[in-house]
């Protein structure tokens, strides 16, 4: 019986148990449903149209400021990477502030002793430039044609490239090179003189500068006509400068000078009776601008000194020749190719002034022009420009039939007594 009561006691205990656990376990089950079913009911609350509104705009207010501040940090951050850019890859933009045009540039001028054909084809060449045109006679000095003569007479500028021509004739008078002799400028970069006149390689002439040192420099360039008056009695006319010592290192010392014409002042009268001896095989004359029918009719040349280039002027030649075939000077032929043109071009600026030159002669069977053509101004002035000017004075002179056999007047005179012409 004691063991009847005890196992219906636990049995009782037991079940108890069970029932509790089933109902706390329903209770659990029960409480989800309701919360889900709260959820739901919430979700389905509805709300004023206005506040809907209100909510969707605030959702894309959100959404279109995230996606703001990351296109934000995108820009910053490529702005940022330009900058980068820009400090590894920095150029220098020159800002100018001459004019390249200019009106009047004849006013003043002194055009009695002018060749008149010369003249013409010089000022329409020259146009509206801020510039001068200096036509010479090679084979005696003479100035045919100078257009604005207060600035060719005037104090000059830096030559440039130009002044390549005389670096070039006095390291071939010193056997430094010959003609083609290639300069080592790179690993596996080499160019000849013809080359680099023609394409006017800066670096080339910076070798041949060191190599000739300051003292061999100065002394050329002073044969040549710099640092000294290039005309003989003509009224204004400046002297340029040439520097007593040799550019400071940190400048570029006399490699600059001789690539660039850095710390030289020359005028176009200077540059224009280096061409012609260059032109005529060496001799160089003093220029003279007959200033009446009657100077010209009574002209003598005047000789300032001969040149000891006649074996050096053909190898200079082929590269000036180069420069207006395929060269920097090559707009010379937009306007002329009928006769051979033979010239240096050369850009460089200071001050906030660019300058444009273009040296060259004319190369015909009939005869030889030499022709300075120097521009002064901002981004439109540079060589090639007063390049393409000196061939439109070529052509306005081949057009007048400069560049033809002149026939003498004393045999004009006779042909026409032999036909029965009155005397």
């Amino acid at each position: 019986m004691i063991q009847r009561s005890a196992l219906l006691k636990i049995a009782v205990v037991a079940a108890i148990t069970v029932v509790l656990v089933i109902s706390s376990f329903a209770a659990t089950v029960s409480t989800r449903s309701v919360n889900r079913e709260s959820a739901k009911s919430k979700s389905r609350v509805s709300e004023n149209p206005r506040v809907q509104k209100r909510m969707s705009a605030m959702k894309k207010t959100r959404r279109s400021a995230s996606k703001n501040k990351k296109k934000s940090s995108e820009r910053s951050a490529s702005r940022k990477r330009s900058r980068r850019y820009a400090r590894r890859h920095r150029r220098y933009y020159e800002r100018f502030h001459t004019s390249s045009f200019a009106e009047n540039q004849t006013d003043g001028d002194l055009t009695a002793g002018e060749d008149p054909v010369v003249r013409a084809a010089a000022v329409e060449a020259l146009g509206n430039m801020n510039g001068t045109v200096v036509a010479i006679d090679p084979q005696s000095g003479r100035i045919l044609a100078m257009v604005n003569q207060k600035l060719a007479l005037s104090g000059g500028a830096q030559p440039c490239s130009t002044f390549k021509v005389a670096v070039g004739l006095a390291a071939l008078n010193e056997n430094i090179i010959t003609k083609d002799t290639k300069v080592a400028l790179g690993r596996r970069y080499s160019m000849d003189l013809t080359q680099a006149l023609a394409h006017s390689n800066n670096a080339y002439f910076e070798v041949l500068g060191r190599r000739l040192g300051f003292q061999k420099v100065s002394y050329y360039a002073h044969q040549f006509g710099m640092g000294e008056l290039a005309g003989h009695d003509i009224e204004g006319e400046q002297l340029g400068r040439f520097p007593t010592t040799e550019l400071a290192s940190r400048l570029g010392g006399v490699g600059k000078m001789c690539s660039f014409g850095e710390s030289i002042s020359m005028t176009p009268l200077q540059l224009g009776a280096m061409l012609a001896a260059i032109s005529n095989g060496g001799t160089l004359y003093y220029l003279q601008h007959p200033e009446s029918p009657e100077e010209v009719a009574s002209f003598q040349p005047r000789v300032k000194r001969y040149l000891e280039i006649g074996r050096l002027i053909p190898e200079v030649n082929e590269g000036m020749l180069g420069t207006t075939q395929y060269g920097t000077g090559r707009s010379v032929r937009y306007n002329f190719a009928e006769e051979e043109v033979l010239g240096k071009t050369g850009t460089c600026s200071k001050d906030g002034t660019r300058f444009g030159w273009f040296a060259s002669y004319a190369n015909t069977q009939y005869g030889k022009i030499v022709t300075v053509v120097f521009l002064r101004g901002g981004r439109p002035t540079f060589g090639p420009k007063a390049a393409e000017i000196a061939g439109r004075m070529y052509r306005n002179l081949y057009d007048h039939s400069y560049f033809a056999a002149k026939v003498p007047v004393t045999q004009s005179k006779k042909t026409d007594r032999s036909v029965g012409a009155p005397e």
